[in-house]
């Protein structure tokens, strides 16, 4: 009697441990299928090459927090400065933020709203190689006026590369799981699991 009694308070705390963890990962799971990585300027890389356009290749993303932005070039001709907005619009190397020479520098976005960047060597700016990586700091409604669906694109960007370990934006089982219920939902969900079973373990164990 009493093992059995043992053995079924185990099966119990084996459960509510298990649902635990599931609660924990669909906490995590929206920051999981939205972050992605993007490479400054696709192709061409961080360059003055090309007249790349580094504004229309920005205005063409949809920046969030957790993004990583990826500079690739040459580091005997190029750098990156993170600057203000007024040093951006001037190309004012002065006193930059921060200042990379990798030639591979991965930048992580972790705040909501403008992001300055630009190359640092003399005439550089000047010549269009800088960028404004724009988080919204109010996300955009997914509903058009008068409660219409907003369009969608049927394309892929191909610019935007899964980070290692991390989903691309790409829809996956995931995805699906909070488009069907929300993210909050799957949450809320999880830890009122959690809770009635440990309620009811408290109860019997």
């Amino acid at each position: 009697m009493a093992g059995s009694m043992f053995g079924g308070g185990r099966e119990r705390a084996g459960m509510v441990g298990a649902v635990v963890v599931l609660a924990v990962a669909l906490g995590l799971l929206p920051a999981l299928t939205e972050a992605a990585v993007y490479k400054v300027g696709d192709a061409a890389g961080w360059t003055t090459i090309g007249n790349v356009n580094y504004k229309q290749w920005a205005a063409l993303k949809n920046f969030q927090v957790g993004d990583v932005i990826i500079f690739q070039y040459n580091p005997q001709f190029h750098n990156v400065m993170q600057v203000t907005h007024a040093e951006y619009k001037a190309c004012n190397t002065t006193s930059p933020k921060a200042t990379y020479t990798t030639g591979n520098d991965s930048i992580t976005i972790t705040t909501r709203g403008h992001h300055h960047f630009f190359c640092g060597v003399p005439g550089h700016c000047q010549v269009g190689q800088k960028v404004d990586i724009n988080v919204p700091r109010i996300r955009a409604s997914s509903a058009g006026p008068m409660g219409a669906p907003a369009p969608s694109s049927g394309a892929t960007d191909s610019s935007t590369v899964p980070a290692s370990g991390v989903p691309g934006p790409s829809p996956n089982s995931g995805s699906a799981l909070i488009s069907a219920f929300g993210a909050g939902s799957c949450y809320n969900l999880g830890m009122t699991i959690v809770l009635v079973l440990a309620f009811y373990s408290s109860i019997f164990v």
